[in-house]
Protein backbone atom coordinates (compact mmCIF):
# COMPACT_ATOMS: atom_id res chain seq x y z
CA UNK A 1 0.00 0.00 0.00
CA UNK A 2 1.11 3.25 -0.52
CA UNK A 3 0.44 5.09 2.66
CA UNK A 4 1.37 8.32 1.79
CA UNK A 5 -1.14 8.58 -1.17
CA UNK A 6 -3.81 6.67 0.94
CA UNK A 7 -3.14 8.64 3.86
CA UNK A 8 -3.86 12.12 1.92
CA UNK A 9 -7.23 9.78 0.47
CA UNK A 10 -8.60 9.18 3.58
CA UNK A 11 -7.74 12.77 5.19
CA UNK A 12 -9.57 14.57 2.38
CA UNK A 13 -12.61 12.04 2.51
CA UNK A 14 -13.44 12.50 6.27
CA UNK A 15 -11.49 16.18 6.56
CA UNK A 16 -9.56 15.24 9.69
CA UNK A 17 -10.15 12.38 12.32
CA UNK A 18 -11.89 13.98 15.13
CA UNK A 19 -15.38 15.50 15.91
CA UNK A 20 -17.08 16.23 18.88
CA UNK A 21 -20.46 14.22 20.30
CA UNK A 22 -23.00 14.70 22.63
CA UNK A 23 -23.13 12.47 25.88
CA UNK A 24 -26.26 13.42 26.90
CA UNK A 25 -29.51 13.36 24.61
CA UNK A 26 -30.71 16.98 23.48
CA UNK A 27 -34.16 16.01 21.65
CA UNK A 28 -36.48 17.76 23.87
CA UNK A 29 -37.08 21.29 26.11
CA UNK A 30 -36.55 19.54 28.72
CA UNK A 31 -33.32 18.55 27.91
CA UNK A 32 -31.93 21.42 26.87
CA UNK A 33 -33.37 23.05 30.23
CA UNK A 34 -30.85 20.12 32.52
CA UNK A 35 -28.17 20.93 29.57
CA UNK A 36 -28.18 23.98 29.46
CA UNK A 37 -30.23 27.04 31.01
CA UNK A 38 -31.80 26.96 33.67
CA UNK A 39 -30.36 24.02 34.75
CA UNK A 40 -26.90 24.26 34.68
CA UNK A 41 -26.64 27.39 36.44
CA UNK A 42 -26.65 25.41 39.53
CA UNK A 43 -23.71 23.42 38.45
CA UNK A 44 -22.11 26.53 37.81
CA UNK A 45 -23.01 27.39 41.32
CA UNK A 46 -21.31 24.13 42.44
CA UNK A 47 -17.80 24.71 40.89
CA UNK A 48 -18.16 28.20 41.99
CA UNK A 49 -17.70 27.58 45.89
CA UNK A 50 -15.70 24.20 45.02
CA UNK A 51 -13.20 24.50 41.75
CA UNK A 52 -12.02 20.46 42.49
CA UNK A 53 -16.48 19.78 40.90
CA UNK A 54 -15.31 20.67 37.80
CA UNK A 55 -13.26 17.22 38.06
CA UNK A 56 -16.89 15.83 38.79
CA UNK A 57 -19.49 17.82 37.14
CA UNK A 58 -17.48 18.58 33.71
CA UNK A 59 -15.27 16.15 31.60
CA UNK A 60 -12.19 17.62 32.44
CA UNK A 61 -10.81 14.43 34.41
CA UNK A 62 -11.38 12.63 31.41
CA UNK A 63 -10.01 15.63 29.10
CA UNK A 64 -6.82 15.88 28.06
CA UNK A 65 -5.01 18.80 25.56
CA UNK A 66 -2.70 18.41 23.37
CA UNK A 67 -0.12 21.20 22.87
CA UNK A 68 2.19 21.83 19.86
CA UNK A 69 3.86 24.72 18.18
CA UNK A 70 4.80 22.21 15.50
CA UNK A 71 8.53 22.53 15.20
CA UNK A 72 9.24 18.86 15.28
CA UNK A 73 6.55 17.31 13.41
CA UNK A 74 7.61 13.07 13.55
CA UNK A 75 11.03 13.32 11.72
CA UNK A 76 9.83 16.04 9.02
CA UNK A 77 11.56 19.44 11.66
CA UNK A 78 9.99 22.70 11.78
CA UNK A 79 6.67 22.79 9.68
CA UNK A 80 4.70 24.82 11.47
CA UNK A 81 1.32 24.20 13.98
CA UNK A 82 -1.69 24.10 10.60
CA UNK A 83 1.09 21.21 9.37
CA UNK A 84 1.24 19.57 13.07
CA UNK A 85 -2.66 19.11 13.07
CA UNK A 86 -2.73 15.50 11.29
CA UNK A 87 -0.07 14.48 14.20
CA UNK A 88 -2.01 15.69 16.89
CA UNK A 89 -5.46 14.47 15.46
CA UNK A 90 -3.95 11.27 15.14
CA UNK A 91 -3.25 11.22 19.07
CA UNK A 92 -6.95 12.31 19.78
CA UNK A 93 -8.26 8.80 18.27
CA UNK A 94 -5.67 7.06 19.32
CA UNK A 95 -6.34 8.38 23.25
CA UNK A 96 -9.94 7.62 22.61
CA UNK A 97 -9.76 4.13 20.96
CA UNK A 98 -7.24 2.95 23.43
CA UNK A 99 -8.04 4.48 26.84
CA UNK A 100 -11.90 6.07 25.63
CA UNK A 101 -9.63 9.72 27.09
CA UNK A 102 -10.99 12.82 24.99
CA UNK A 103 -8.12 14.82 23.51
CA UNK A 104 -8.18 18.31 21.93
CA UNK A 105 -5.54 18.62 19.86
CA UNK A 106 -4.39 23.05 20.26
CA UNK A 107 -1.51 23.96 18.07
CA UNK A 108 -0.66 27.43 18.85
CA UNK A 109 1.31 30.09 16.72
CA UNK A 110 3.99 30.95 18.76
CA UNK A 111 7.75 28.86 19.62
CA UNK A 112 8.11 31.36 22.47
CA UNK A 113 8.76 29.31 25.98
CA UNK A 114 7.26 32.10 28.06
CA UNK A 115 4.18 32.03 25.48
CA UNK A 116 3.74 28.15 25.51
CA UNK A 117 3.98 28.10 29.32
CA UNK A 118 1.53 30.87 29.59
CA UNK A 119 -1.17 29.18 27.32
CA UNK A 120 -0.97 25.67 29.24
CA UNK A 121 -0.97 27.64 32.77
CA UNK A 122 -4.48 29.94 31.17
CA UNK A 123 -6.50 26.35 29.62
CA UNK A 124 -5.81 24.25 32.86
CA UNK A 125 -8.99 25.33 34.61
CA UNK A 126 -10.07 22.92 31.06
CA UNK A 127 -8.16 20.33 31.35
CA UNK A 128 -7.80 17.18 33.50
CA UNK A 129 -3.73 16.83 31.48
CA UNK A 130 -1.78 18.49 29.16
CA UNK A 131 -0.24 16.06 26.47
CA UNK A 132 3.13 18.64 24.71
CA UNK A 133 4.14 17.28 21.55
CA UNK A 134 6.49 17.81 18.36
CA UNK A 135 8.36 20.84 20.58
CA UNK A 136 12.00 20.94 19.65
CA UNK A 137 14.64 20.80 22.38
CA UNK A 138 16.11 22.32 23.91
CA UNK A 139 13.23 24.74 24.60
CA UNK A 140 10.83 21.72 25.31
CA UNK A 141 12.81 20.62 28.19
CA UNK A 142 12.92 23.97 30.04
CA UNK A 143 8.73 23.74 29.00
CA UNK A 144 8.10 20.87 30.89
CA UNK A 145 9.97 21.82 33.93
CA UNK A 146 8.32 25.19 33.99
CA UNK A 147 4.52 23.67 33.74
CA UNK A 148 5.47 20.45 36.10
CA UNK A 149 6.38 23.18 38.95
CA UNK A 150 3.57 25.70 37.75
CA UNK A 151 0.37 23.24 37.05
CA UNK A 152 -1.66 21.40 39.30
CA UNK A 153 -2.81 18.41 36.68
CA UNK A 154 -0.16 16.47 35.24
CA UNK A 155 2.14 17.40 32.40
CA UNK A 156 4.02 15.13 29.97
CA UNK A 157 6.00 15.32 26.82
CA UNK A 158 5.43 12.35 24.83
CA UNK A 159 8.55 13.23 22.37
CA UNK A 160 10.53 13.05 25.38
CA UNK A 161 9.89 10.73 27.77
CA UNK A 162 7.30 8.52 25.86
CA UNK A 163 10.12 7.54 23.73
CA UNK A 164 11.93 7.13 26.29
CA UNK A 165 9.91 4.76 28.58
CA UNK A 166 8.87 2.49 25.30
CA UNK A 167 12.85 2.09 23.98
CA UNK A 168 13.14 1.13 27.78
CA UNK A 169 10.41 -1.32 27.03
CA UNK A 170 12.06 -2.71 23.93
CA UNK A 171 15.47 -2.83 25.65
CA UNK A 172 13.86 -5.05 28.44
CA UNK A 173 12.29 -7.01 26.00
CA UNK A 174 15.51 -7.81 23.91
CA UNK A 175 17.09 -8.55 26.93
CA UNK A 176 14.42 -11.81 27.74
CA UNK A 177 14.50 -12.86 24.25
CA UNK A 178 18.80 -13.11 24.39
CA UNK A 179 19.36 -13.51 28.41
CA UNK A 180 21.03 -10.59 28.37
CA UNK A 181 21.24 -7.97 31.27
CA UNK A 182 20.43 -4.18 30.68
CA UNK A 183 23.30 -3.30 33.46
CA UNK A 184 25.56 -5.11 30.84
CA UNK A 185 24.62 -3.39 28.23
CA UNK A 186 26.89 -0.44 26.20
CA UNK A 187 24.16 2.07 24.23
CA UNK A 188 24.82 4.38 21.85
CA UNK A 189 21.94 7.01 20.84
CA UNK A 190 22.38 8.55 17.90
CA UNK A 191 20.44 12.03 18.12
CA UNK A 192 20.47 14.48 20.86
CA UNK A 193 17.01 16.27 21.00
CA UNK A 194 14.22 15.54 23.12
CA UNK A 195 14.11 11.73 22.40
CA UNK A 196 17.67 11.43 22.64
CA UNK A 197 17.85 13.04 26.07
CA UNK A 198 15.70 11.73 27.71
CA UNK A 199 16.50 8.18 26.58
CA UNK A 200 19.80 8.67 28.12
CA UNK A 201 18.19 9.66 31.39
CA UNK A 202 15.81 7.15 31.57
CA UNK A 203 18.61 4.31 30.48
CA UNK A 204 21.05 5.82 32.98
CA UNK A 205 18.58 5.79 35.95
CA UNK A 206 17.72 2.01 34.20
CA UNK A 207 21.89 1.43 35.06
CA UNK A 208 22.92 0.18 31.97
CA UNK A 209 26.36 0.01 31.68
CA UNK A 210 27.09 2.95 29.48
CA UNK A 211 25.35 5.70 27.17
CA UNK A 212 27.12 7.88 24.71
CA UNK A 213 24.90 10.80 22.93
CA UNK A 214 25.99 11.28 19.38
CA UNK A 215 24.50 14.46 17.57
CA UNK A 216 26.00 16.09 15.26
CA UNK A 217 29.32 17.50 15.78
CA UNK A 218 30.01 13.51 17.15
CA UNK A 219 29.96 12.02 20.74
CA UNK A 220 28.83 14.27 23.52
CA UNK A 221 31.54 14.31 26.55
CA UNK A 222 31.75 16.30 29.49
CA UNK A 223 33.73 19.59 28.39
CA UNK A 224 33.11 19.52 24.98
CA UNK A 225 32.70 23.02 23.49
CA UNK A 226 29.55 24.46 22.32
CA UNK A 227 27.53 22.62 24.20
CA UNK A 228 23.72 24.27 25.07
CA UNK A 229 22.81 23.48 29.25
CA UNK A 230 20.74 20.31 28.08
CA UNK A 231 23.54 18.87 26.66
CA UNK A 232 26.11 19.69 29.32
CA UNK A 233 24.22 18.11 31.91
CA UNK A 234 23.90 15.07 30.38
CA UNK A 235 27.23 14.91 29.19
CA UNK A 236 28.51 14.79 33.18
CA UNK A 237 26.29 11.49 33.56
CA UNK A 238 27.08 10.02 30.49
CA UNK A 239 30.07 8.46 27.94
CA UNK A 240 32.32 7.39 30.96
CA UNK A 241 35.20 6.54 28.98
CA UNK A 242 34.68 10.49 27.16
CA UNK A 243 34.93 8.98 23.99
CA UNK A 244 35.30 11.83 21.18
CA UNK A 245 34.70 10.21 17.97
CA UNK A 246 32.07 10.24 15.06
CA UNK A 247 28.83 7.94 14.92
CA UNK A 248 30.82 4.84 13.61
CA UNK A 249 34.31 5.20 15.90
CA UNK A 250 31.36 5.58 18.97
CA UNK A 251 29.02 2.54 17.94
CA UNK A 252 32.70 0.50 17.25
CA UNK A 253 32.28 -2.45 20.25
CA UNK A 254 28.36 -1.23 21.59
CA UNK A 255 25.93 -3.45 22.19
CA UNK A 256 22.96 -1.14 21.42
CA UNK A 257 22.37 1.32 19.15
CA UNK A 258 19.15 3.59 19.31
CA UNK A 259 18.39 6.12 16.40
CA UNK A 260 16.37 8.96 17.34
CA UNK A 261 17.56 10.86 14.37
CA UNK A 262 17.81 10.77 10.46
CA UNK A 263 17.58 8.09 7.84
CA UNK A 264 19.83 6.25 6.05
CA UNK A 265 23.08 7.22 7.89
CA UNK A 266 23.98 3.64 9.83
CA UNK A 267 25.83 1.14 7.41
CA UNK A 268 26.47 -2.51 7.60
CA UNK A 269 29.76 -2.24 8.33
CA UNK A 270 29.02 0.34 11.33
CA UNK A 271 26.61 -2.92 12.88
CA UNK A 272 29.69 -4.91 12.19
CA UNK A 273 31.49 -2.90 14.24
CA UNK A 274 29.75 -3.58 17.05
CA UNK A 275 29.49 -6.37 19.82
CA UNK A 276 28.40 -9.76 18.49
CA UNK A 277 24.54 -9.98 17.74
CA UNK A 278 23.88 -6.60 18.75
CA UNK A 279 19.98 -4.77 19.41
CA UNK A 280 19.51 -2.40 16.69
CA UNK A 281 16.42 0.52 17.53
CA UNK A 282 16.28 2.42 14.20
CA UNK A 283 13.41 4.58 15.12
CA UNK A 284 13.68 7.69 12.61
CA UNK A 285 10.79 8.24 10.91
CA UNK A 286 9.50 7.98 8.29
CA UNK A 287 12.87 6.07 7.24
CA UNK A 288 14.92 4.11 9.79
CA UNK A 289 19.10 4.81 10.49
CA UNK A 290 19.26 1.35 8.91
CA UNK A 291 16.89 -0.63 7.18
CA UNK A 292 16.14 -4.23 9.14
CA UNK A 293 17.26 -6.42 6.23
CA UNK A 294 20.85 -4.78 6.37
CA UNK A 295 20.78 -5.02 10.03
CA UNK A 296 20.20 -8.62 10.46
CA UNK A 297 22.56 -8.84 7.54
CA UNK A 298 25.11 -7.27 9.63
CA UNK A 299 25.10 -9.71 12.13
CA UNK A 300 22.02 -7.62 14.59
CA UNK A 301 20.30 -10.45 17.04
CA UNK A 302 17.09 -7.88 17.76
CA UNK A 303 15.95 -5.30 15.17
CA UNK A 304 12.88 -2.45 15.86
CA UNK A 305 11.56 0.59 13.85
CA UNK A 306 9.30 3.09 14.96
CA UNK A 307 6.95 1.79 11.82
CA UNK A 308 4.34 -0.02 12.08
CA UNK A 309 4.61 -1.89 8.50
CA UNK A 310 8.30 -3.26 9.74
CA UNK A 311 8.28 -6.03 12.67
CA UNK A 312 8.98 -4.83 15.96
CA UNK A 313 7.74 -1.63 16.13
CA UNK A 314 8.94 0.69 19.03
CA UNK A 315 5.76 3.92 19.07
CA UNK A 316 5.26 5.55 21.82
CA UNK A 317 1.46 4.64 21.46
CA UNK A 318 1.95 2.05 23.38
CA UNK A 319 2.81 4.56 26.35
CA UNK A 320 0.24 7.68 26.47
CA UNK A 321 -3.02 6.11 26.47
CA UNK A 322 -2.28 4.12 29.76
CA UNK A 323 -0.27 6.41 31.20
CA UNK A 324 -2.79 9.81 31.16
CA UNK A 325 -5.62 7.07 32.07
CA UNK A 326 -3.45 6.24 35.25
CA UNK A 327 -2.48 9.92 36.58
CA UNK A 328 -5.96 10.92 35.62
CA UNK A 329 -7.19 7.62 37.71
CA UNK A 330 -5.17 8.36 40.45
CA UNK A 331 -4.79 12.19 40.52
CA UNK A 332 -0.91 11.83 40.45
CA UNK A 333 0.82 15.03 39.45
CA UNK A 334 4.35 14.30 38.42
CA UNK A 335 5.55 11.23 36.24
CA UNK A 336 8.91 10.51 38.04
CA UNK A 337 11.37 8.11 37.16
CA UNK A 338 9.88 5.81 39.26
CA UNK A 339 6.78 5.45 37.42
CA UNK A 340 8.61 5.42 33.81
CA UNK A 341 10.39 2.25 35.35
CA UNK A 342 7.10 0.90 36.13
CA UNK A 343 5.45 1.58 32.61
CA UNK A 344 8.65 0.58 31.18
CA UNK A 345 8.01 -2.92 32.84
CA UNK A 346 4.37 -3.48 32.76
CA UNK A 347 4.80 -2.86 28.79
CA UNK A 348 7.10 -5.34 28.02
CA UNK A 349 5.72 -7.88 30.10
CA UNK A 350 2.37 -7.35 28.28
CA UNK A 351 3.45 -10.09 26.25
CA UNK A 352 5.65 -13.15 25.95
CA UNK A 353 8.37 -11.57 23.35
CA UNK A 354 10.16 -13.24 20.58
CA UNK A 355 13.00 -12.07 18.13
CA UNK A 356 10.54 -11.03 15.68
CA UNK A 357 7.33 -9.70 17.80
CA UNK A 358 9.25 -8.22 20.82
CA UNK A 359 6.89 -5.59 21.53
CA UNK A 360 2.87 -5.82 22.17
CA UNK A 361 0.96 -3.73 19.64
CA UNK A 362 -1.12 -1.04 20.51
CA UNK A 363 -4.09 -3.17 20.01
CA UNK A 364 -3.12 -5.20 22.92
CA UNK A 365 -5.90 -4.10 25.44
CA UNK A 366 -2.99 -5.32 28.38
CA UNK A 367 -0.93 -2.61 27.47
CA UNK A 368 -3.25 -0.19 28.87
CA UNK A 369 -4.55 -2.16 31.60
CA UNK A 370 -1.38 -3.09 32.93
CA UNK A 371 0.20 0.63 32.74
CA UNK A 372 -3.37 1.63 34.91
CA UNK A 373 -2.57 -0.61 37.25
CA UNK A 374 0.99 -0.27 37.94
CA UNK A 375 0.53 3.32 38.36
CA UNK A 376 -2.48 2.68 40.58
CA UNK A 377 -0.36 0.23 42.88
CA UNK A 378 2.26 3.44 42.74
CA UNK A 379 -0.59 5.53 44.45
CA UNK A 380 -1.73 3.02 46.94
CA UNK A 381 1.66 2.82 48.37
CA UNK A 382 2.18 6.31 48.68
CA UNK A 383 5.04 6.16 46.84
CA UNK A 384 3.94 9.24 44.90
CA UNK A 385 2.03 11.72 46.64
CA UNK A 386 -1.26 12.70 44.70
CA UNK A 387 -1.96 16.27 43.18
CA UNK A 388 -4.32 18.56 45.11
Amino acid sequence: MNYSKESIALHLKSRGKIEIRSKVSLKTKNDLSLAYTPGVAAVCTEIGHDKTKSFTLTNRANQVAIVSDGTAILGLGNLGPEAAMPVMEGKSIIFKSFADIDAIPLCINSTDVDDIVKFCKLIEPSFGGINLEDISAPRCFEILERLENELSIPVFHDDQDGTAIVTLAAMINACRVTGRNLNELHVVINGAGAAGIAIARLLIYAEVKDVVLVDTQGAIYEGRPGMNPIKQAIARVSNRAKHKGDLQSTMTGADVFVGVSKGNIVTESMVKGMKSEPFIFAMANPTPEIMPDLAFRAGASIVGTGRSDFPNQVNNALVFPGLFKGLLKTGIKQVTPEIKMAVASSIAYSIKPTHDKLMPTAFNKKVVENIVAVISEISLNSVIAPAA
